[in-house]
């Protein structure tokens, strides 16, 4: 004898649930997160008037770990305690995640103001230059923050993000980026 599911496709419960499920880890999921890496410590650097939320670990040269989207800090779990054991490792929540302050409005979330933070970030530790490692979106954000902030940017390390002028350059050229 043979085991057997029938699952019956409600789309509105699906969603329902999906959406119920999703909120809940928006809200209580970062909260209980950071208690499953040992020695984490969580904290707020002040970004003119906005608050980052970051986890830290370590000592060492500083790493600022940028997430992609539509993740937070928590992507970086698995990296945290390896490099750890050589830096001080910053994972922040950019701004308009988990719990970093969430401005209403798309003029809070321009270029400018999200390499600001990085930078905020930084300085927050007393550092006058950080190793950047960003993924995905957070590579972007990584890139630009190297551009505008050479002098603040010990190494940079980008994941799953081509260089800005490709990145461009695809975005005008190829119909299917479009």
């Amino acid at each position: 004898m043979g085991y057997r599911t029938t699952i019956a496709w409600e789309p509105a419960v699906v969603n329902r649930r999906t959406i119920l499920l999703f909120g809940w880890l928006l809200t209580f999921g970062g909260q209980t997160m950071a208690r499953e890496i040992d020695g984490l410590e969580e904290g707020f650097a002040d970004s003119n008037g906005v608050k980052i939320h970051y986890v830290t670990k370590g000592k060492g040269p500083l790493i600022v770990l940028i997430h992609g989207f539509p993740e937070f800090w928590y992507s970086w779990r698995n990296q945290i305690d390896p490099l750890s054991e050589h830096f001080k490792v910053v994972a922040i929540d950019m701004r308009g995640y988990n719990k970093s302050d969430q401005p209403e409005g798309a003029e809070h979330y321009a270029m400018r103001l999200l390499v600001g933070d990085v930078k905020a970030v930084i300085q927050h530790f007393g550092e006058e230059k950080a190793i950047v490692v960003g993924h995905d979106w957070g590579g972007m954000v990584a890139w630009s923050f190297a551009m505008f902030h050479p002098e603040m940017t010990e190494k940079l390390i980008i994941l799953n993000l081509p260089h800005p002028k490709g990145f461009s350059r695809e975005l005008a050229t190829n119909s299917e980026q479009q």
